[in-house]
Order: C-alpha cells, then structure tokens, then sequence
C-alpha cells in the first residue's frame, strides 16, 4: 500500500512539474532550461560595459559585428573605433538571455562614444621626396594648372589626371595636353568611333605635322612643350581630414624653393669664396660639403664641386620657340710659324663681330636656360675673323754653367773694387779655379777669348735674339763658328780679367739687352 502511495506521489510531482514548466515559458519566454555540462550561458561586456546576456558565444560576436556594421553605414567614411569586447561564460541549470536587437543596440550606443577618428577620402601625391595630401582629384588638377600657368599664361597647355591603368593599386595619374588636344579627347569620348575608310582618314590628318618654315615669319613663336621636372606619383587612401591639405596650402608648398643638390664646374679665375657667394653658401659650408682641407685648397678649371641651388619642390621643363638678334665673333684663326718659339705670337689682322638673326627652341628650367637649338639663323653682317701667327717650336732651355755660390746678383751693387761697375749685367757664381763649365743651351760659338775686363771669355747665340756671356775663365774649350749643345763642356772657370777672386761672370742678354739669368735658369 505504501509503494501504490508512492507510485502516485511521484506522477503527481511530474505532473505538478510540468504545469508549473508550461506557465513560465508561456510567461517568461526569456527564461530557459539549461542542460548540465560546459558553459552554457554568457554576460557580454563592450569597453567595461554590459550589455547583455547571450545562450552562446558565437551569439554574442554575431551581436558586435551587427552593431559595428550598422555604425559604418551611418558614415561616408571609414571609422576608427576603440571597442574591446569581453564575453564571460557560466554554467546553470535556469537563466534569462536578452534579445538579439537589444545587445546590438547597446554595443552601438557604446561605440559611439568611443568613436576615435574618421578618415577622408583623399589623394596622397608623392614629388620626389616630398608627399602631400589633397581631398579630390580635381585639386590636383587645379594645382597642377596653377603651377604651369606661372609659364603658360595664355594657357595653351591643360593638366588632364586620370585613372592610371598601368598600376594595380588605386591610383591616378596625369598628361599634358594642350587645349586642342583636349577638346580632340573630349570630342573622342562624347562620339562614336569612325569606321572603315572614314576611320583611316582620320587618323591620316590627326598624324599630319606641320611644315617647319623656310622664313622667319613662318616660325610660330612660343611655348612649344610644357610639363614637369619631378616624377608625380597620386595614389588614393585615407587619412585623418588635418592631414588634408588646402589647394592654396599645397601651392605655397611645392612652389616654396628648397635647397637641392647640385654641381659647379669650376671656370678660370673662380674661387672658393665666389663660388660660395654664387650659390648663396658660406665658404665654410661648401669647404664642408666637398671634404675640402680649408680656404686654401687648390681647385682648378674643370673641377666639379658639390653645391646647393634654391630651387620649388616642383620644378616645370619647358620649351620656347624664340626669335633674337645677336652679334658674334668669328673662330680665331692660327697661322703657324716654325721660326718662331712657342711664346711669340703676334696679331696680323684684328677682328670685328658680325651680326645675325635666330630662330631657336630654348628650353627652361623655370626661368633658367639649359640649353638650345638653333632652328634658323641668317647673318646680315658677316664677322671678321681675327688672325693671330704663333710659333710652333719649343724655345729652349737654361741651365746653370756651374755649381757654385751666388756671391752677386743682378743689377745695382757696391763696386767690389776700383774700375768695377755699380750696375751688375749678370750674375758671379763663386767656384774654384779650373771648374768645368757647361753651355746653358744649345747653340753657335759667336766669341771665344781674351776680352779686357772680363778675362777669357766665350759667346754663345741660342738663337731668338738670346745670346749668354762667360768670363774670367781660366781656359777656352771652343772655337767661333763651333755649335754646342745643352750642357756641353765650354771652358774651366778662374780669375783672369778684372776679378776679385776666382768666380764666373755669367750673363743672358734678349736682343741685346742683358736680364736677370735667375728668371731663365732651371
């Protein structure tokens, strides 16, 4: 009887239970049975906050990428968001879980505030080295027309950016057209290409290039070509709107002049400190720059020196057809003369500038010329040459005649005795009696013996008008008429004539005059 009883006990718990199951889920439908095992139920906190309460983790996540991509589609551009979510799990047998659209809506209002920054849409232009930023392409391209108008005024040339097709990532790129070939662009894309012979027809005449003139007035005048010095790199991207430059800011940017490399050639008659004038340095500062020892250092023509030069970020290459007038020197001509030494020349006719008209393309580096092309020129006065006859043969050498003390210079002295001159015509070259000595340079004996004050003596003509004298020898070597070359043995030094002791007398005389032998000598 008592087992009947319990029997029934038991189905009237189960029963109970059942009633009581149905009520609350009829009622409470957030409320729902857990099983026993792992985790089963999570608290959901974004940035510190809670959120909700999820059956899952994977509900969860799912909840934060639906509240992040709501966000994003509120904003036209890409947001930075600090957002750390924590999901925490548990076990229970009964629990209550939030809606799905509740969780997503508080994640939302908490990312809000926690909104870091919002990035433009804009362009990142790259000139060299140096990398802005603009906000479209169309200031690009007004910045660029406004940089080539300071030498295109008239505005025959246009800036056309478009899409660049030859690199993967988005990026546009730019062409100089001028305005006829813009509008030729344009007309191309707003109809359809022409077909069959009415095709080739046209590309015959787009092909077709002006004549170049045969007279002055058939040159168009002008700029020719047009277009920048710096390789342009645009590529698209996002950034912070600070960081987005105005085009006014952009313009003052890349036209404001830098300090760029360089190099100097170095002319006749430069030196440091001009050159360092020149490109507005220091002499310090370009000593420095080419690990030069100090201001003393040697440079000469045709030495290239490392410099700065003021120059905008972005330079602009052009070219102009120019028409001037200019006068002009005739090439020197050089006669040659074989009787002459090499340092005599002599004008034999003066010349005179003659006078021509040019038509030439010039081209520019902004205001600087780099070089030119002459197209046309007529001279309307032909210039006289100038003609200069030079020698060609090598004038000689001077050696000393001895080895010896300079015991007298040239020129004015105290007379070293009675009779002797006080105007020294050459130099005395203290040596023992019977020393050898030598010709200075080659040539003819014209003189050989006993001359009174000097004693023994021997004349030599080197030719050009170069004679050299030697006295007081104690004995002759040479006879007249005898030829003799550089350092031949001529006579033995001594004291004869008018001396003071034994020396040698030695003169150079030029056309009969005598010089200072020290500034001939070797």
């Amino acid at each position: 009887m008592i087992r009947h009883n319990g029997k029934k006990t038991e189905f009237w718990f189960l029963t109970v239970s059942a009633v009581v199951l149905c009520v609350v889920l009829f009622l409470f439908p957030d409320y729902v049975p857990f099983g026993k095992g792992d985790d089963n139920m999570f608290t959901v906190s974004l940035n510190g906050e809670e959120v909700g309460v999820t059956a899952s983790e994977e509900e969860a996540r799912e909840c934060f990428r639906m509240a992040r991509r709501e966000i994003a589609q509120t904003s036209d551009t890409p947001l930075f968001i600090d957002a750390n979510l924590e999901i925490t799990g548990e076990h229970v047998n009964w629990g209550k879980t939030d809606s799905e659209r509740d969780i997503v809506d508080q994640m939302k209002i908490i990312l809000s505030k926690h909104e870091l920054l919002t990035l433009q849409h804009c362009y990142s232009v790259k000139i060299g080295e140096y990398i802005f930023n603009m906000a479209s392409a169309d200031d690009i391209k007004s910045l660029l027309n406004e940089v080539l108008e300071q030498y295109d005024p008239e505005r025959d040339y246009i800036v056309h950016v478009r899409t660049d097709t030859e690199r993967e990532v988005n990026a546009l790129t730019y062409e100089v057209l001028t305005t006829s070939e813009q509008a030729k662009q344009e007309e191309k894309q707003n109809q359809l290409p022409a077909a069959g012979i009415e095709q080739a027809f046209s590309r015959l005449f787009e092909d077709v290039k002006p004549a170049v003139g045969k007279d002055f007035e058939d040159y168009i005048l002008g700029l020719q070509k047009i277009d920048f010095g710096e390789k342009i790199e645009i590529s698209e991207t996002y950034l912070p709107s600070n960081l987005v430059a105005s085009l006014d800011e952009a313009k003052a940017d890349v036209t404001g002049e830098v300090a760029k490399d360089a190099v100097c050639e170095v002319a006749a008659g430069d030196t440091l400190s001009g050159i360092a004038s020149r490109y507005g340095l220091t002499t310090q500062e370009l000593i420095a720059v080419n690990n030069l020892s100090g201001e003393d250092a040697v440079i000469r023509p045709g030495d290239v020196l490392s410099v700065k030069v003021a120059e905008p970020k972005l330079t602009v290459l052009y070219t102009n057809q120019e028409y001037y007038e200019e006068d002009y020197k005739a090439d020197t001509i050089y006669k040659e003369n074989s009787e002459w030494y090499t340092n005599k020349s002599q004008v034999i006719q003066t010349g005179s500038p003659g006078h021509r008209r040019v038509i030439a393309l010039v081209n520019y580096r902004d205001n600087a010329v780099q070089s030119r092309e002459i197209v046309k020129q007529e001279t309307t006065v032909e210039a006289v040459p100038e003609i200069i006859e030079v020698g060609t043969k090598n004038p000689p050498t001077y050696i000393w005649p001895v080895y010896g003390r300079l015991s007298s210079g040239f020129g004015g002295r105290k007379a070293p005795k009675a009779g002797a001159s006080t105007y020294h015509k050459g130099i005395d070259i203290a040596v023992a009696t019977g020393t050898s000595v030598m010709a200075t340079s080659g040539g003819k004996v014209t003189a050989a013996g006993w001359q009174s004050g000097y004693g023994y003596v021997v004349y030599i003509d080197h030719g050009g008008g170069v004679t050299s004298r030697y006295g007081h020898l104690s004995k002759v070597l040479v006879k007249v008429g005898q030829s003799v070359s550089q350092g031949d043995v001529i006579a033995r030094s001594g004291n004869t004539g008018n001396s003071t002791g034994p020396h040698l007398h030695f003169e150079i005389r030029v056309n009969g005059n005598a010089v200072s032998p020290l500034s001939y000598l070797n």
